[in-house]
């Protein structure tokens, strides 16, 4: 059962109770004012109608109080339990007098429908709205479990929710992180790398430097040694055409014709060591003017020193 079948079956219960209640409350009037006024004095006749309706308003007081503590879950006591059994005593008796004053069981009988009716009623009607109004409350009891239950089911989708969207955050930046440690490891090998290739290049540099610099000492060593071998040798050549010259100037003055070469050979002598072309022409025994043109030859700065060298040599 929802709760709009209770409110349907409750709205039912009220709107019968009211029928019974006001369909009661008339009968009861009609048929009690007669009984007053033949038991009130003439006078006093209007009075008639007070106590039937005085009696049904406590009726209607204690089925609508109890209507309403009965929707609210409360219970009166035993007052409203002693007013409810004593007011439809009294409309019951009320009701009933007339006929059973007269020996008439049959309108005793029928005279007592109403009040019973609305004695029962009220009894029923007010187990009814506890039981309406424990349904409603256990309705909503089940209901507030079940928000309850769906509100606790939304708020752990929603934890779950931020959890995992927490757990992807961090996963993200556990992610982002590794990269970044990733990216200055690679970073800081490939500087790692450029710097061991900068020192290595240095110290192939260093190494062709010291072998430029080793080469170039041997070099220079070689050059040196050279040009103190070709220095030694010039000087030993120099000395030998020292000594060969003093030999050739060293000589006698020769009354005949040397040859050829062996006159140049003394010339040449002559020249370098600055002997006159006289002495030069007594030692080969050739002419003066023959000798002079060797002078002049060999003296000549396009080939002399040529000439010279080739007469050393011969």
């Amino acid at each position: 059962m929802n709760g709009v079948q209770i409110r349907s079956a409750e709205r039912a219960l009220n709107v019968g109770t009211w029928l019974i209640v006001s369909g009661a409350m008339l009968y009861s009037i009609l048929t009690v004012t007669p009984l007053m006024s033949a038991h009130t004095p003439a006078k006093w006749g209007w009075t008639a109608p007070i106590l039937p309706l005085v009696v049904d308003a406590a009726v209607v007081i204690v089925v609508r109080l109890d209507s309403v503590l009965a929707r609210l879950g409360g219970h009166g006591g035993r007052w409203p339990i002693a007013l409810r059994w004593m007011t439809g005593t009294m409309t019951l008796a009320l009701n009933t007098a007339d006929s059973a004053l007269k020996k008439d069981l049959v309108g005793v009988a029928v005279h007592s429908v109403a009040p019973l009716l609305l004695i029962v009623t009220a009894e029923t009607g007010l187990a009814y709205r506890r039981a309406i109004t424990a349904a409603v409350t256990a309705l909503e009891t089940r209901q507030r479990v079940e928000r309850e239950a769906a509100e606790q089911a939304a708020r752990e989708r929603a934890e779950a929710a931020r959890q995992e969207a927490r757990e992807e955050r961090e996963h993200a930046a556990t992610l982002a992180r590794e990269q970044r440690e990733h990216e200055a490891r690679l970073a800081a090998e490939a500087a790692e790398r450029e710097e061991r290739r900068r020192r290595e290049e240095q110290v192939e540099r260093e190494r062709r430097e010291r072998e430029r610099e080793q080469r170039e000492r041997e070099r220079e060593r070689a050059e040196r040694e050279a040009a103190e071998r070709a220095a030694r040798e010039a000087r030993e050549r120099a000395e030998a055409a020292r000594l060969e010259h003093a030999a050739l100037l060293d000589g006698p003055s020769m009354d005949v014709k040397l040859p050829e070469d062996h006159a140049r050979r003394i010339v040449a002598a002559a020249v370098a060591e600055g002997v006159s072309v006289r002495r030069a022409a007594d030692l080969c025994g050739w002419s003066v003017g023959w000798v002079s043109a060797r002078f002049a030859e060999y003296r000549d700065p396009g080939d002399g020193g040529a000439q010279l060298a080739i007469v050393g040599q011969g």
